[in-house]
């Protein structure tokens, strides 16, 4: 069985942009589209969705917790190809998942959940490890390790390996070890080594809770959790098997100048 792709669009625009020589005229879309058209040539997946964040539309982890990713600023270049990327996965076939309050990763979460719970399996493609709590027997986190040109595959040993704790409890360990990408300061005193040895010892969060653990901490490690928890009730297109429309998206990026990449895009079978 083919698996589902689900791509996290920002994460691997943002990448592709700072990859390429700003010198290059919408380096972030030439890139992050040749990364896409490698992954269907490598996996053949029946269907691909990219997820999206929706920038400037507050999510619940915005309202809960106000230093969540403060600071960060985009090259107005880049935000105005984060806009157009959709339109290109929409030309390409493909599906997209965009709406306010949820987050790229959100969609990611929500499906994997309906390929998995129809018997399918998913790859994930991003650099953002929140999303190796999705992985598992049927799904595989593809990260990329080099550009957008190399790949590692992370399943359920790979985070075993990595951070010293299961899928399922990478939110709580990111509670605990917290992330200064996303601004979560996580619980005083505590890294990654020590996270993973609380979960070792009492297997969740809430149970160290319960054992007196962090108590001073305890709403504010619950907020974090729940942060660092992916959504999976994002609400998804339509995810039937696709057939890619490689002339149509050949047409709008020659319309964007991109003349090299409609040419790859047209002798695309």
């Amino acid at each position: 069985m083919k698996p589902l792709l689900v791509v996290d669009g920002d994460s691997l625009a943002h990448r592709a942009y700072h990859a390429m020589p700003k010198s290059v005229r919408l380096g972030g879309v030439l890139g992050f589209t040749n990364m896409l058209l490698r992954l269907w040539q490598a996996e053949e997946p029946r269907a691909v969705l990219v997820g999206w964040d929706s920038l400037g539309e507050p999510t619940y982890r915005n309202e809960a917790f106000e230093a969540y990713q403060s600071g960060r600023q985009f090259d107005p270049e880049l935000v105005e190809q984060l806009d157009q990327l959709p339109e290109l996965v929409s030309a390409l076939g493909f599906a997209n998942g965009k709406a306010p309050g949820y987050e790229a990763d959100d969609f990611l979460a929500a499906a994997v959940a309906v390929e998995e719970g129809r018997g399918g399996a998913a790859l994930v493609a991003t650099s953002d490890r929140d999303a190796f709590q999705l992985a598992s027997e049927h799904t595989t986190i593809l990260q990329p390790v080099r550009g957008v040109s190399e790949l590692a595959r992370i399943g359920p040993a790979e985070v075993r390996e990595r951070y010293g704790v299961e899928p399922e409890q990478v939110p709580d360990f990111i509670a605990l070890r917290g992330d200064p990408s996303d601004r979560l300061p996580g619980a005083s005193g505590v890294g990654p080594k020590k996270a993973a040895d609380v979960l070792r010892e009492h297997g969740t969060l809430e149970a160290a809770l319960a054992a007196g653990r962090f108590s001073a901490e305890a709403e504010d490690l619950r907020l974090y959790r729940r942060i660092a928890t992916l959504d999976a009730s994002a609400p998804l297109p339509p995810l039937e098997d696709q057939l890619p429309s490689w002339a149509e998206a050949s047409s709008l990026v020659r319309d964007w100048g991109l003349n090299q990449l409609a040419d790859r895009l047209a002798g695309m079978t």
